[in-house]
């Protein structure tokens, strides 16, 4: 096996100091163009690679943020990482991502894992059951934090979230200046922090206008489950004529049903999302959303982690981003109003 390059090996081939070849590869010291070359190209030809560890040791500094959210597998927050590692990248910084499923127990071993792996800040969705003794944890330890996505009383930590309420009542009172009575909240389950803000919105929305008692039906956040939960809501509800969705990838799994079902999504029932995923636009029909743009909200991340790491002492940052209405294809008039 050959051996592995080394710092002392690239400095060899240069013919220069270990030092200046240290100086060379991070870009600092006042060193000549002709020389930094030379230990570039020897770099190259060596595929010699910095051990970021050990300089993470040396100087105190690990330019990696650690993330901890909830089902990397769903589109949205899959947008988020991507705009997240795109800024960061840009600004020298790597992001490492950890799924807690939601699971306090699971939730905390990551955020060990990386305060342990020396981070220099974390971004955290935490779970709907916060224990005191993971706020402590990131507390004591005195690592830069911002939540994302759900947030709670008095916390000491930076937030970037989504203004959730506003975003189901302008999707509700959308459908209803359609012409639209009988509307129904679907999709998620249990208490989480952006539920329960979602179903207020939307709940606000009924009371200011007047209309019937609200209607929330339960089913787990994916395409597959909203799918075949639609089917029974529409037997359970036939007189409901649009829906409010949890989130883009219910309303997509809803319009799926539509279609089984020999209906069409804005034409028998109104559907509307949140969050804008790429798939939302190129649905058939395209969907109807609150837009909060999943891959610029992983930027604004990563602007409040690096503005949070250059001025650590300034006021703590709370940003709520407000979703704009799309209108697309599966919203319109109820059928007896067209």
């Amino acid at each position: 096996m050959r051996k592995k390059p080394t710092l002392h090996s690239v400095a060899s081939y240069a013919g220069v100091s270990v030092a200046t070849a240290s100086q060379a590869l991070r870009h600092t010291g006042r060193i000549s163009d002709k020389t930094r070359k030379a230990v570039l190209k020897a770099a190259e030809e060596l595929h010699y690679v910095r051990d970021s560890r050990a300089a993470s040791m040396r100087s105190g500094e690990n330019r990696e943020i650690g993330l901890v959210i909830h089902e990397i597998a769903n589109p949205f927050n899959a947008e988020v990482i991507s705009g997240l590692s795109d800024f960061l990248e840009a600004e020298d910084y790597l992001v490492s991502v950890l799924d807690s499923q939601n699971d306090s127990t699971k939730e905390i071993r990551n955020l060990k894992t990386f305060i342990a792996g020396n981070r220099s800040g974390i971004i955290w969705v935490p779970t709907a059951q916060i224990l005191p003794e993971t706020i402590n944890l990131l507390r004591t330890n005195n690592v830069p934090t911002i939540t994302f996505l759900n947030s709670f009383s008095n916390s000491p930590f930076d937030h970037v979230g989504i203004r959730n309420a506003k975003a189901t009542f302008d999707a509700t009172s959308h459908v209803i200046a359609l012409g639209h009575r009988n509307i129904a909240y679907f999709g998620g389950t249990g208490q989480t922090y952006v539920r329960k803000e979602r179903i207020r919105g939307y709940r606000e929305a009924m009371t200011e206008h007047g209309l019937g008692a609200p209607l929330i039906w339960d089913c787990a956040d994916t395409k597959l489950a909203a799918s075949e939960a639609m089917q029974t809501f529409c037997n359970a509800h036939p007189d409901v004529t649009a829906i409010i969705c949890n989130g883009d990838r219910v309303a997509l799994g809803a319009c799926l049903s539509l279609a089984r079902q020999k209906k069409l999504a804005g034409r028998d029932i109104s559907v509307i999302g949140i969050d804008d995923i790429t798939d939302a636009a190129l649905a058939s029909p395209p969907l109807s959303t609150m837009a909060v743009s999943p891959t610029e909200l992983g930027r604004q991340l990563g602007r409040v982690m690096i503005n949070r790491l250059k001025n650590p002492d300034e006021q703590q940052v709370y940003l709520d981003i407000t979703a704009e209405l799309v209108v697309r294809q599966t919203t319109g008039a109820p059928l007896m109003a067209k």
